[in-house]
């Protein structure tokens, strides 16, 4: 596999793994031995380490003395946690954009961003359906213009791609009902109506953490 700037080689290796863990390729406790990353990928020990602490930042690895990296379990206590922190940050960022856009302009990318929605529905592309819907989030950065809020999002936000995914790849989940929130989300958003807006984004998140709950009752 060859990796190419503008990210470093670490992040790279790490979006690599990331990818196969949210994904399942991966399993919940499975052992990554940095060794078979170095040799399968042609890269150094040091980057595929690197990559490993940034994995364990973003919740997806648990790195341990003696025993090395192991891909993080998926229990209730964690996802409703999850689900319950990233619901409040997703209401941060919803109230963000309602208070700050101005012209029809600042919403053009999250009109883009629902028809390419669709069109992964149509193709029942679960992996660029939920890349997409975590586009959503980072379209809203700079209406918030938080950094801290940002780099707190985008740590969890590999986490909770995993959840929604396992979600969706076992049915328990439905492309078309998100579409139906986003869909109501904006009207909220156009309308500055935040308490609207917590309102569609809180019953989302319970619904959520129902879903993935539900697919991991199925294992």
């Amino acid at each position: 596999m060859t990796f190419k700037a503008p990210d470093s080689l670490s992040e790279q290796i790490a979006d690599y793994l990331a990818e196969r863990i949210i994904r399942g390729e991966l399993a919940p406790g499975e052992r990554i031995q940095e060794q078979k990353v170095t040799v399968a990928l042609g890269v150094s020990r040091g980057s595929v380490r690197e990559a490993l602490l940034i994995l364990e930042r973003r919740h997806l690895v648990a790195i341990l003395p003696r025993r090395g990296a192991h891909v993080t379990e998926l229990d209730e206590r964690g996802v409703r946690s999850l689900c319950t922190l990233m619901s409040e940050f997703y209401i941060l960022l919803g109230n963000a954009v309602a208070q700050q856009w101005r012209l029809e302009a600042d919403l053009r990318p999250f009109l883009d961003i629902q028809q390419r929605l669709r069109q992964a529905c149509e193709q029942q592309d679960i992996k660029v359906f939920v890349a997409e819907s975590f586009a959503v989030m980072r379209a809203a950065y700079p209406f918030a213009d938080n950094p801290y809020l940002q780099e707190t999002v985008e740590n969890l936000q590999p986490a909770m791609s995993r959840a929604y995914y396992l979600a969706l790849d076992q049915r328990q989940a439905n492309m078309d009902d998100y579409l139906d929130l986003f869909a109501r989300l904006l009207e909220a958003v156009v309308a500055r109506d935040l308490v609207r807006i917590r309102e569609v984004l809180a019953a989302y998140g319970r619904r959520s953490c129902e879903l993935v709950l539900a697919a991991l009752a199925r294992g």
